[in-house]
């Protein structure tokens, strides 16, 4: 048992825990001489997994241009998911625009999940099939012309409400697939700080759209924030064109150490039974190594050297820019889009998934539902708020989503190093859980502090600023949860990840769909705001103690599940993991 997590009864290698450490001097258990000159490493550190000779291998792609492409999608992953709460400062102006009651308007909100939730179920088949390159196109240029049309609605409610549908999904491969690039195209230990920056433009850039809204709404109309965004999602197209290639890669299946089932690096020294693996001899080990230069680029090994057989792809020309641009890399899965597109429900029966679900989806389920009815609490007595001043309600949870990636970013790899130093050098996935620890601390604050002052008494008591601090600590708490929630499905179940993502999706948004049905009537409702918010509070704390058992029993949990596959049991496995 490492650290309080237990080992499968009987002993076995499970998928997900490895060694990344090969300068363990003074450690027990260390290997580092045996190890290190047989595996490629950076600093120290065993990559996991391990990249490929092939120059086309994303792992193998200058750094500058791996974090290039995930900030061009990050910052369309921003105008994408700012379209969520954008209607937040405006329900008094669309409310009277269009007619209809406050309700009618968070619907409108609901359109919009409710089209991201769908488009996930599509749109992951087709990545698995096709890539993800021509899904981000897609979604930049349905974002474009969906925006575009709930700006020139007009009067009908009707269209503006199949606008929104279509622009979920529009937003469905940024919110789907953008944590699975990571996966893609870094190193376990290299994760932490990308995939916070990807859960801040998918979860927490949002909230900076309110704080413009009500003053863009005010000054020249609510058209125009749509109009904007499709501005904005066209001048990104011909960036995600020319600079975000491909990053799907179909790597040899022994060199995915992070899902492969390894209990450590020595797995890739034995006799593999995998066509393209060979044992590795004292012969060729000297040419296994591998400096920062090579990784960055493999075809630079001395021509001299008789190229590795475990490593392969060194003979494999590299891709032009020009080649790089085409939308289809060829057939990536020989499976059905049908049966690819069942596979992510049968996953909800896998625990792992399931707490990833509740812990990042039911957070962001409640962010959805104080985004709905921030403006019904602040335009009434006593406040009296505008949609200028209720857009400006929303720094709080822009200043929380800051601070929380910060928080995340900063602790996400440092703690999961810590942890696998003192663990022997064996890094766990379930390291990454306890980062569900601030969530708890800041987001369960921020939802009880935020129905404990949010009422009319507290209001006239506490003034705007403590529910507004109230709803940054929650929105901080959200993006933390996010971030411990994606990186322990990419280091535990990368194999499945783009389907586990879908699965969080699918949770989040039709559970969010359904709160925007419930939202006012709840608020003004029997016991108002207070009851309301304690009993979110509560589930919410009992959502974050659930992380206990998963962080305990995850490891059996994820030998239990490599032994009995689901997806297996179901008819659903791919041909090339059987």
């Amino acid at each position: 048992m490492g650290l309080g997590i237990l080992d499968p009864r009987r002993p076995t290698e499970v998928p997900g825990t490895t060694r990344y450490f090969d300068d363990l001097e003074g450690l027990e258990g260390a290997t580092s001489t045996s190890t290190s000159a047989q595996v490629k490493r950076d600093n120290g550190i065993i990559l996991v997994p391990q990249p490929s000779d092939d120059p086309n291998d994303p792992l193998n792609w200058p750094l500058w241009k791996r974090d290039l492409i995930l900030l061009l999608l990050s910052i369309v992953s921003i105008f994408a998911t700012s379209l969520g709460p954008i209607l937040a400062a405006n329900t008094i102006s669309l409310s009277v625009f269009f007619s209809v009651k406050f309700t009618k308007v968070a619907i409108l909100t609901g359109w919009f999940l409710f089209g991201v939730g769908i488009a996930a179920i599509w749109f992951v088949p087709s990545a698995r099939i096709w890539g993800k390159r021509h899904l981000f196109l897609l979604g930049t240029i349905t974002l474009i012309f969906s925006s575009a049309w709930a700006g020139a609605a007009g009067h009908s409610y009707g269209s503006l409400a199949g606008a929104r549908f279509i622009q979920g999904i529009g937003a469905a491969p940024f919110e789907t697939l953008v944590n699975a690039v990571v996966g893609d195209m870094y190193f376990v230990h290299q994760r932490g700080k990308r995939m916070a920056l990807t859960n801040l433009a998918v979860f927490g850039g949002a909230f900076f759209t309110p704080i413009v809204v009500g003053k863009i709404t005010y000054t020249i109309g609510w058209p125009w924030t749509f109009y904007f965004v499709s501005i904005f999602c066209g001048v990104s197209l011909p960036l995600v064109y020319f600079f975000v290639p491909e990053t799907t890669y179909c790597r040899s299946a022994h060199l995915n150490t992070d899902t492969a089932s390894s209990v450590d690096i020595h797995h890739l020294q034995k006799p593999h039974t995998h066509e393209h693996t060979t044992d590795l001899s004292p012969s060729n080990a000297q040419s296994l190594e591998l400096s920062e230069a090579s990784i960055q680029n493999p075809s630079a090994q001395p021509e001299s050297q008789d190229p590795p057989t475990l490593f392969t792809g060194a003979g494999t020309p590299k891709k032009s820019f020009t080649e790089l641009l085409v939308l289809f890399c060829g057939r990536m899965s020989p499976e059905k889009f049908w049966k690819l597109a069942l596979r992510p429900f049968p996953l909800f029966c896998h625990p792992a998934i399931m707490w990833a679900c509740l812990t990042q989806g039911a957070m962001v389920g409640w962010t959805v539902f104080i985004s709905v009815v921030i403006a019904g609490i602040f335009i009434g007595p006593p406040l009296w708020y505008g949609e200028v001043q209720t857009g400006y309600a929303f720094t709080g949870a822009f200043i929380g989503a800051v601070g929380g990636f910060l928080l995340a970013g900063a602790v996400a790899d440092w703690s999961a190093k810590v942890m696998t130093r003192r663990n022997g050098g064996i890094y766990e996935p379930e390291f990454r859980i306890v980062l569900v620890i601030p969530q708890l601390i800041l987001g369960c604050t921020g939802l009880y502090l935020f129905g404990a002052t949010s009422t009319p008494a507290g209001l006239i008591k506490h003034g705007w600023i403590v529910p507004v601090v109230a709803f940054g600590l929650q929105v901080a708490g959200m993006v933390i949860g996010a971030v411990a929630a994606s990186l322990y499905l990419v280091d535990a179940h990368r194999d499945i990840a783009v389907e586990a993502f879908t699965c969080t999706i699918i949770f989040k948004n039709f559970f969010s769909f359904g709160l925007t049905f419930s939202a006012y009537q709840w608020v003004i409702g029997p016991g108002g705001t207070f009851r309301v918010f304690m009993w979110i509070s509560s589930i919410q704390v009992v959502v974050c103690l659930l992380s206990i058992p998963m962080y305990v029993f995850g490891k059996r949990n994820r030998d239990f599940f490599h032994r009995h596959n689901i997806l297996k049991l179901c008819g659903l496995m791919n041909k090339r993991d059987t």
